[in-house]
């Protein structure tokens, strides 16, 4: 009976040993398990927001085709109606003569006239799908260019321009959508300062691109508009269209690169448009 119990009973610190090493194993496996689950959770959730984020930029874009389908319809019915109009209004003008008081309203119609039909350029501009038509250009030149066709306006609310071109850089693009973009972007900046201040253009060129930014000593932007600045149709100015910077959005979207805004620290905001890679691009022309 003895040989038996020394044969039928298993030493208690073996199966101990091995029952602790299998609890220890059982162990860790949870472990991975539950931090390979938290890590699923963590994706899933990401994912998800990732997915919604897209689904509301699809949705957005979508509105902006319809949107931008109506907007070229209706401008071009209102261009096709404002030429005879405009011609009207000529022969109008002639007819009253020496009288100053209807020359007088006549020509305030002739702006009225002469603003909806930059309304409507815009508009046209805005929704058109124009592909850019590159050339080699430097790009200080259309800069000067545009300063020049401002100069009155710039002299009158007495804003002082300061032009740095760093480098002299030149740029693969189409020359008429930078030079609209440029004019834009000054633009603003020139309506930010009603009673005067400074215009700061600064162009710069490394490996990555060329990058041109535009300050002004304005008041500056809020969090909202800075965050919807290149939203169509949103304006801080009254009778503005929100289109101005959209445009300019557009232009660098169909170059490849991009715009950004941001509050310079001494005060004023500043609007950053980038040419990615315009070595690289003028290799391959």
């Amino acid at each position: 009976m003895a040989l038996l119990n020394e044969y039928s009973d298993p030493p208690l610190p073996a199966a101990n040993a091995e029952l602790e090493t299998v609890l220890a194993a059982w162990h860790q496996a949870t472990v991975r398990l539950e931090r390979t689950h938290e890590m699923l959770r963590a994706e899933v959730h990401r994912l998800t927001n990732e997915l919604e984020v897209k689904n509301r930029e699809l949705a957005r874009k979508n509105r902006l085709a319809d949107l931008g389908q109506m907007a070229s319809h209706v401008a071009h019915e209102v261009r096709n109606h404002l030429v005879p109009v405009t011609l009207y209004l000529s022969l109008l003008r002639r007819r009253i003569g020496e009288d100053r008081g209807a020359v007088d309203i006549a020509d305030k119609i002739a702006a009225a006239f002469t603003a909806l039909d930059a309304v409507v350029h815009d508009l046209l501009h805005f929704t058109s799908d124009q592909e850019p038509r590159r050339s080699r250009f430097p790009l200080g030149r259309v800069v000067e260019e545009v300063c020049a066709s401002l100069a009155p306006q710039l002299g009158a609310q007495s804003i002082r321009v300061v032009l740095d071109m760093g480098g002299e850089p030149r740029v693969w693009a189409d020359e008429s959508m930078v030079r609209r973009g440029v004019l834009n972007l000054m633009l603003n900046a020139v309506d930010a300062m009603p009673d005067g201040g400074s215009l700061v253009v600064t162009t710069s060129a490394s490996e990555a691109g060329v990058e041109l930014e535009i300050a002004d000593t304005g008041p500056g932007l809020s969090d909202d508009a800075r965050r919807r600045a290149f939203e169509p149709f949103f304006s801080t100015k009254c009778g503005g269209t929100g289109l101005g910077l959209a445009i300019v959005h557009r232009i660098a979207e169909v170059h490849g690169g991009t715009v950004s805004a941001m509050n310079c620290p001494e005060g004023g905001a500043a609007v950053t448009l980038r040419f990615s890679d315009p070595i690289a691009m003028e290799a391959a022309a």
